[in-house]
């Protein structure tokens, strides 16, 4: 008889489409995975998906299986994790993202889970240093603008968010509406920037998916955290480019004015990243499947 560890897996490959959504869920690597559907597949004899470049398709076998032990393996979880859901609230997590998303979306979020005990200490910083920090194990969990490309870190897709490029009223009025239309670079290079980072990684993106060129503007602030970015876009220091959902209060009190419309909404997909493995401490999991639950509620950012 096949053991509970293969048939979780085979349950989360079956409901997910996918070996590596299913590794994902389950905490470990798409190798283990595999590895694990094959003894499976030995074990019964037959295989249970076809597999192509979108995914894995179930056989038949696999259709009778799932109906069969679904339900079955569901309400054993469900009994175990009772016990499990107590421990997860009296663990610490160290969690990490950018400043503004932390204190506007993350943080609020997660007040049922410290209500119960949960203890969460917080990173914040750019995205690249916080995904070394989770690959050096000093953090446990990021909240990712970027998609992580290190070794041993799974990420899963948590929300997209909008962005849109915002300015003072003032700065507004000096945009020429019939030069933005012909040739919206140079109608716009007059105006200074209020970055994110030197780089320029949301302006940049922005400028190169709308316009098709690096923007030419030169750059006034550099600051770090996009509720300061846009302070400073209110002040008039600059214009920049937010995301919709922190700039949209500055945008009904009538302080900032959008200064081009896209004709597809710029979206960005923010990513939950975890050390591969990571999600076996039970706190650790605890905060992965809340926030999974809660940016559902989000929809676009």
């Amino acid at each position: 008889m096949p053991d509970l560890d293969l048939l979780r897996t085979f349950l989360e490959i079956y409901r997910e489409g996918s070996l590596t959504a299913a590794a994902a869920r389950r905490g470990l690597t798409q190798p283990a995975v595999s590895g694990q559907l094959a003894r499976l597949e030995e074990q019964l004899g037959e295989p249970l998906f076809t597999r192509s470049r979108r995914g894995v398709t179930p056989t038949d076998r696999a259709h009778d299986l799932a109906r069969r032990i679904g339900t079955h393996l569901d309400a054993l979880r469900r009994a175990l994790a009772a016990g499990d859901d107590r421990a997860a609230h009296q663990g610490t997590v160290h969690l990490a993202g950018a400043a503004d998303l932390m204190a506007a979306r993350v943080l609020p979020s997660l007040a049922p889970l410290t209500d119960r005990g949960l203890r969460l200490r917080i990173t914040l910083g750019l995205a690249e240093d916080l995904l070394a920090a989770l690959a050096g194990g000093r953090v446990d969990l990021v909240v990712s603008a970027v998609r992580p490309k290190l070794a041993k870190i799974t990420a899963t897709p948590l929300a997209d968010e909008e962005f849109v490029l915002v300015g003072a009223p003032s700065q507004a009025r000096t945009i020429d509406p019939g030069h933005l239309a012909r040739d919206p670079v140079q109608a716009l290079a007059h105006l200074p920037l209020v970055a994110y980072a030197e780089e320029l990684p949301i302006i940049r993106r922005y400028w190169r998916s709308e316009f098709g060129r690096r923007p030419p503007n030169p750059v006034a602030v550099t600051v770090p955290d996009l509720r300061a970015v846009l302070a400073a876009v209110v002040a008039g220091i600059g214009v920049s480019v937010l995301p919709r959902y922190l700039a949209e209060p500055a945008l009904a009190a009538g302080s900032v004015e959008v200064l081009h419309t896209a004709g597809v909404r710029p979206l960005n997909t923010l990513y939950l990243a975890t050390r591969t493995g990571g999600l076996a401490d039970p706190s650790v999991a605890l905060v992965h499947r809340h926030l999974l639950a809660r940016a559902r509620e989000w929809e676009v950012l």
